[in-house]
């Protein structure tokens, strides 16, 4: 029974449900191709920047995109046949009070889980990434998949100040 209760705890913990009158501020379709992730780092940090967040927020949020994108397109697609349209990857970014939230879709419904990358190890850092670099992080699952999201505390620049890239 405790078992049964951690489980639920920790599925509570990492499921967003986003209010439904929250604004969808961009969305992106991206095909199964690892070469998207470059396109969607600049979609993420693009809208950050144009809803005016502020400080580094562009940047994070463009860092925690990528490892989420890459994690997308390498684990969530797998057994998907490439020309299906199910095999796609779709990225939203959204404002939910003073926090960025960005949304990264995927047709599989396995869970991500947190590893413990070795000093060595070329792979397995990038939901720890994800965890140290945001707000707060999790999943959720959909009837086509999962989506796996992350918050990022924007702040906003006074308006008419922006951000020079």
């Amino acid at each position: 029974m405790t078992e049964a209760i951690a489980a639920r705890t920790v599925l509570a913990e990492y499921r967003y449900t986003p209010d439904r009158l929250v604004p969808v501020l961009g969305e992106k379709w991206l095909p199964r191709d690892i070469r998207c992730v470059a396109s969607a780092r600049r979609f993420v940090k693009d809208v950050a920047t144009d809803w005016n967040a502020a400080g580094d927020v562009p940047e994070v949020a463009e860092l925690l995109a990528s490892e989420l994108v890459t994690n997308a397109l390498v684990h969530g697609t797998t057994g998907i046949g490439a020309a299906s349209a199910a095999s796609t990857v779709r990225v939203t970014v959204s404002r939910e009070n003073d926090l960025l939230v960005v949304d990264v879709h995927d047709p599989c419904p396995a869970l991500p889980r947190l590893r413990r990358a070795g000093a060595l190890d070329p792979y397995g850092r990038g939901l720890a990434i994800v965890q140290s670099c945001s707000h707060h992080w999790g999943w959720t699952l959909t009837p086509y998949g999962k989506s796996v999201w992350f918050s990022s505390s924007p702040g906003r620049r006074p308006p008419g100040r922006r951000r020079h890239r």
